[in-house]
């Protein structure tokens, strides 16, 4: 043996081999360690975790997604007709103008929206005001009334459109329930013994009334009205011979126009002249409630005294 041979020289060393890096890669788990290249049953178990938890989570992504838009009309139409219903019924109300009679305060086609909601806190027409009220019987005898169609019907009726079938009348309230009214050929209105200066709505050229009326004694809870185009208006003035001597009942009152909401180049409000503030107007009726008072006070006494009288007679 020659000096300074090992044992083995010339022959391969034992050395670890190294793991192929596709193999290693394939059979290594999720966290990176090497594995067997089998699934046990904890890496099964996980794995099919994580696909319930992604169709769940996928699941609540669908509930979360807003609904189409035109699985949501239906609704939304439903109660915008709901609504409009509702106002119509209790606030307000479109109404078109058929006639000339309120020239030029309100021209034929203009539409007007009517208060309907403070008759029902007990509100009564006033002095002034521009109302509609139903026909109280016989003042639209023989007119023309348009039928609609279809669709014209169900628009009125939930408020969309004004109403073609109803025989409504609009005019301005001269005189309320207590008030006396009356008016001279050529002169002007007057009312509890004040002449209105009508200048302000009047439509230019026509007479403050025209033919001659009253005195007029409005009774309680009725209204005197008259067109601001007195010339061409069949107010209360032609209706004296009927139930109410040409009187309107605060019951026929639907509500009072406020404003002229179409055509646009027309929009304005509808205030009360100043004429039916002017100072002494309820004068009149200032005078006659203390003496209405006065009776009511003064006729219990007079019955008692009359009884009185009465048992001293039958004791005697």
């Amino acid at each position: 043996m020659a000096v300074g041979a090992r044992p083995g020289y010339g022959e391969p060393e034992d050395r670890p081999e190294r793991p192929d890096p596709a193999v290693a890669a394939m059979t290594s788990d999720p966290a990176g360690q090497p594995g067997s290249g089998a699934e046990g049953e904890d890496g099964g178990s996980e794995k099919g975790q994580e696909n319930r938890e992604n169709e769940e989570s996928g699941g609540d992504r669908d509930r979360n997604q807003p609904r189409s838009f035109w699985k949501e009309l239906p609704l939304l139409i439903g109660i915008a007709l709901v609504l409009a219903l509702l106002i119509k019924t209790f606030l307000v109300q479109a109404f078109s103008i058929p006639s000339d009679s309120m020239m030029n305060t309100l021209q034929r086609g203009d539409r007007v929206l009517v208060d309907k909601l403070t008759p029902w806190f007990g509100s009564k027409p006033e002095r002034g005001e521009v109302v509609v009220f139903h026909d109280p019987g016989g003042w639209l005898e023989g007119a023309d009334t348009p039928e609609p169609n279809a669709v014209q019907k169900v628009l009125s009726f939930i408020g969309l459109m004004p109403s073609a079938e109803e025989k409504d009348l609009i005019k301005r309230v001269i005189a309320v329930g207590g008030d006396t009214v009356s008016c001279k050929e050529g002169g002007k209105v007057v009312l509890n013994g004040k002449e209105l200066d009508e200048s302000s709505y009047l439509r230019p050229g026509t007479v403050p009334c025209d033919p001659a009326f009253g005195p007029v004694h409005v009774p309680k809870d009725r209204i005197w009205v008259m067109g601001d185009n007195r010339q061409n208006s069949l107010d209360s003035r032609f209706h004296t011979e009927l139930p109410g001597g040409g009187t309107v009942s605060n019951d026929e009152v639907v509500g009072r126009a406020v404003v002229v909401a179409w055509p646009v180049n027309r929009w304005s409000t509808l205030p009360i002249p100043a004429t039916y503030d002017q100072p002494g107007l309820d004068k009149a009726l200032a005078a006659a409630t203390p003496g209405a008072l006065g009776l009511a006070g003064a006729l219990p006494l007079v019955l008692w005294r009359r009884k009185k009288r009465a048992a001293g007679h039958t004791a005697e």
